[in-house]
This record gives C-alpha cells, sequence and structure tokens, in this order.
C-alpha cells in the first residue's frame, strides 16, 4: 500500500480509514513544511508587533482578558495540564490513529501556525504506532481540546501511550520507539488541540461503516425479495425517474443488478408490502445522507479549522470560529435518522418473512411446522435490537449548557452524534444478519426456486456460515456468527461493490 501524502488538500475517508485501521504510512508532502514555516513567520511577526493573540499571549475562555506573562513556552505546556480533564472509557487504537491523522491533514493546510518540528513530531509518532492514551468524555463538540490534550501531551513526553499493544508513560514509548519529546513554541499547545479531529475521524469510520453496511443491506434486500417472491416491477427505472427524489434511482439500480437473470420469475403478488415496495426509497434516503455526512467529514479534513487562524499570504492572525462544527452534527444526526429508518425497514421485513406464512412459506420458516418456534423467537431480538437503534436517533446535538463564564454559550455535540451513529451502525449491521438469515431460509423452503446469480452468490455465503433450519436450534449462535461476518469487512459475495453505491456520493 503506497504512503498517504499530506498535502494540505484532497483527503478522504478511505484515506482515514486505511491510516486507523491498516497502518498505512503517511507522508508529508514536499510543500507542506514551506506553507508552515511562512505561517510560523508570520505568527511570531504578528506577536513580536504586540497584537493580542487567543492562546498565544492571552488566556483562553473566561481567562481571555489575562495578558500571558513571562515564559509563553511555558504557558503552552500550563494550558494543556489544565485542559487536560477528559474522563472515561479509552478511545480504541483505530479511533485514536484515526483523531491522529485527520488532526495532521489539517495542520498541513498550514492555517495554525504550528512549528514545522512539532508537525513533524505528530506524523513520526502515528507512523511508529506511538498512541495517546485518549478518554472519551469531555468534549461538547465546540472543538474538542480536552480530548484532544492526550495527544499534545504525548508529543512533550507527558501522559500515557499505547505502543506496540502495552500501556506505558509516554515517555518510556518515544524512547523505545527512537523519538524525541517536541518542545513547544507559543501557540503549539493550543494548535494541536483546539480542533475537532476526535470528531472528524470518528466520523470518517463512520461513514466508512456506513457505506459497507448499505451494500449488505441491499443485499439482505434483494434476497428478501427472492425468498418472498416479490414485484419486481418496483425497480423498472421509469418508475423512479418519474419521482426523482435523493438517492432512489441508485438504490433501484443496485438491487435491479443484483436480481438481474435472463428470466424473472413471476411475482406472488401484485403489491409488497412498504418495507419492500418502497425499498428504493428508503435506501435512497440513506444513500443521500451518507453522502452528506462524508461531504461534511471530507470538509473537515482539509480545512483550516484553527482559532486563531493565521492567513499565510494575506500576513494576517485573525481570531474564528472555524473550529465550530454545526454542520458536521447535522449530517450525523441525520444520517443517524436514515439508518433508524433503513433499520426498521429491515425488521419489518424479518417479521413479514418469519410470520405466520406468507406467499406460500411455511409459518416461522419451520419445515417441520407444528410446535417448532422455527424463526419466531428472533422477532423479540431484533425488536430489542431496533428499539436500541430508536432511541439512539434521538437528537442530541441542541443538549448543552453555558460554560466558562458565558463565553462557550453554543456547542454542537458533535463528538456524541458521531458516535452514537456509529453504535446505530453496529446494531443495524445485527438486522442485516437477521434478514439475510431468514431469507436464505425462505429460498430455500421456496421449491423450484432458480436464483439470480449475485443472490446465488450471496445465499451461499451465508450458507457457508449458517445451515439451514432442520428443526429447532439456538439461532442466536447462527446470527453471532453470520454478523462477525458482516462486521469482519471480508464479506463480498453478490459482486455488488461498495463503489456502485459510492458513485452517487
Amino acid at each position: 500500500m503506497n504512503a498517504l501524502v499530506l498535502s494540505g488538500a484532497g483527503i478522504r475517508i478511505e484515506d482515514i480509514a486505511a491510516v486507523a485501521r491498516e497502518a498505512r504510512k503517511v507522508e508529508i508532502g514536499p510543500d507542506v513544511i514551506g506553507r508552515l514555516e511562512k505561517a510560523r513567520t508570520v505568527l511570531d511577526k504578528a506577536a513580536a508587533s504586540g497584537q493580542q493573540i487567543y492562546g498565544l499571549n492571552t488566556g483562553l475562555g473566561a481567562n481571555l482578558g489575562t495578558a500571558v506573562e513571562g515564559d509563553a513556552s511555558a504557558f503552552q505546556r500550563q494550558l494543556l495540564e489544565g485542559r487536560s480533564g477528559a474522563v472515561g472509557e479509552t478511545l480504541p487504537v483505530e479511533a485514536v490513529r484515526a483523531t491522529m491523522i485527520a488532526r495532521a491533514a489539517m495542520l498541513s493546510t498550514g492555517g495554525s501556525g504550528l512549528s514545522p518540528a512539532v508537525f513533524t513530531a505528530l506524523v513520526d509518532a502515528l507512523n511508529a504506532g506511538v498512541h495517546p492514551v485518549m478518554p472519551s468524555l469531555g468534549s461538547i463538540g465546540a472543538g474538542d481540546l480536552v480530548l484532544m490534550t492526550a495527544l499534545a501531551r504525548l508529543l512533550t513526553g507527558e501522559g500515557e501511550a499505547d505502543y506496540q499493544g502495552r500501556r506505558m508513560p509516554a515517555a518510556k514509548a518515544l524512547t523505545m520507539a527512537r523519538l524525541a519529546p517536541a518542545t513547544l513554541a507559543p501557540k503549539d499547545g493550543l494548535s494541536l488541540i483546539n480542533a475537532s479531529a476526535v470528531s472528524v475521524g470518528a466520523g470518517a469510520l463512520a461513514v466508512t461503516d456506513a457505506l459497507c453496511a448499505l451494500v449488505q443491506q441491499q443485499q439482505a434486500g434483494a434476497l428478501t425479495m427472492e425468498g418472498l417472491g416479490a414485484n419486481r416491477t418496483i425497480l423498472d427505472p421509469r418508475l423512479h425517474m418519474a419521482r426523482p427524489a435523493a438517492g432512489q434511482q441508485e438504490a433501484a439500480k443496485a438491487l435491479h443488478d443484483l436480481l438481474a437473470r435472463d428470466e424473472a420469475p413471476a411475482p406472488t403478488t401484485i403489491q409488497d408490502p412498504l418495507s419492500i415496495r418502497c425499498m428504493p426509497s428508503i435506501h435512497g434516503a440513506l444513500i443521500d445522507a451518507i453522502g452528506q455526512a462524508r461531504q461534511a467529514v471530507e470538509i473537515e479534513l482539509n480545512a483550516a479549522a484553527d482559532n486563531p487562524l493565521v492567513l499565510g499570504d494575506d500576513e494576517l492572525v485573525l481570531s474564528t470560529g472555524n473550529f465550530h462544527t454545526a454542520a458536521l452534527s447535522l449530517a450525523f444526526e441525520t444520517l443517524g435518522l436514515a439508518i433508524a429508518q433503513c433499520a426498521a425497514a429491515s425488521a419489518a421485513r424479518f417479521i413479514q418473512l418469519t410470520g405466520s406464512g406468507r406467499n406460500g412459506l411455511p409459518k416461522y420458516l419451520s419445515p417441520i411446522g407444528g410446535a417448532s418456534a422455527g424463526f419466531v423467537p428472533l422477532q423479540k431480538t431484533a425488536t430489542s435490537i431496533l428499539a436500541a437503534i430508536r432511541h439512539k436517533a434521538n437528537p442530541v446535538m441542541l443538549d448543552f449548557l453555558p460554560v466558562s463564564e458565558g463565553v462557550e454559550d453554543h456547542a454542537t455535540q458533535t463528538p456524541l452524534a458521531v458516535s452514537k451513529c456509529a453504535a446505530m451502525i453496529a446494531l443495524w449491521r445485527r438486522l442485516i444478519a437477521f434478514e439475510l438469515m431468514a431469507a436464505a431460509q425462505a429460498v430455500d423452503l421456496r421449491e423450484g426456486l432458480t436464483l439470480a446469480p449475485r443472490t446465488a452468490a450471496i445465499h451461499a455465503a451465508i450458507r457457508a456460515l449458517v445451515p439451514a433450519l432442520k428443526q429447532d436450534r439456538p439461532l442466536g449462535i447462527d446470527a453471532e456468527a453470520l454478523h462477525a461476518a458482516l462486521a469482519g469487512g471480508h464479506w463480498q459475495p453478490g459482486l455488488l461493490r461498495a463503489d456502485l453505491v459510492e458513485e452517487t456520493l
């Protein structure tokens, strides 16, 4: 895998995922250091002129009116110590790595005035696998600075690190990796922490996962249509051209391609339940929401979101609100609602498949009938999962209180919006596993059915993990096995690649 070259532009969510999850190496582009040096010169010149610069020669937050006297570099260390207030469970390594590469991408634009040596130290630590131990609670979305202090302290040899699977003092980890602690110049500490890199990095991973789960959901929906003998005329492109709602034509085409064959079987009904008949509309809305979330994340990844912002070409240092991520939070609230809609439809199809017997299928999808429970007990589990998804779909971005004596009287709760969306994706995948299992059983019970090539591949992949139900057995174990395959990143049957969906994003 080629190294990711930071240039100050062009970083995509796939780049973040590759660095975070696959240890892709990072290189600094040829123009970046010069850009950082120029911004640093502008910053130092402005400070020498006596200009008040937030976080360099003034205090932070409610201490804005307090001048910083004496050693400005020492104040940067004090700034980090005083804002290390995060608590709670630590973020997983992939989330920390996503944070580190997200912040490096943002800093490469040159708007922070960060010393080039500190920027290089960040990239070196990432490539060496030296990761800060980052507690997860402490950001309200007005920048993630309380969480980000763990990263800044790591680079100076303070705090704790995760290195080679072991937790240890940061100074020891740097030594073992043959890295030296960074020395902070004025504003360097603030430049490292005053950003939404935790939210943005996690958001990139969440959107990547949502794209993958969407492909899996399309596969499950197509196999359900096979198992129920659904009316495929709903996928006629002329119907979706007549009402070109967001993403709807693309969703219909993906389902149509999965079900494509030389001769389609006759439908068993004129109109199917809405969870089947309206799949293109439901999935299309999700495609659009994923696209909006991707755009919001990638804007942040390639932006100078610093306060104050150094405008190198204009030789100015100005205060901003660029760290505030209302649009990003709203995008993930919307994505969560779209996922909840899609998950609810998947659960509805599962109940249609496993109910009293629709379209000629046996009750509960049990081949033996009688008192057999078949698939029906899983309806309770599916309902409980859907309830958890619906709970997480409730918006949080309006939940904040004024802090710092009213200076920070608005917040976005972006990290919470992103983290609950990521949790919804994980739950949604469990419902997809349920639908795939039930659809495969329905296919097995429908005599004389010949599947389309792609749905046949999906069915075969399911059966490689989960055998057909012949008599009652613990289906929860089967569901866990199938879910593990979906979540593991290696599920690719049906020849429906993620880029068929990504073309619309």
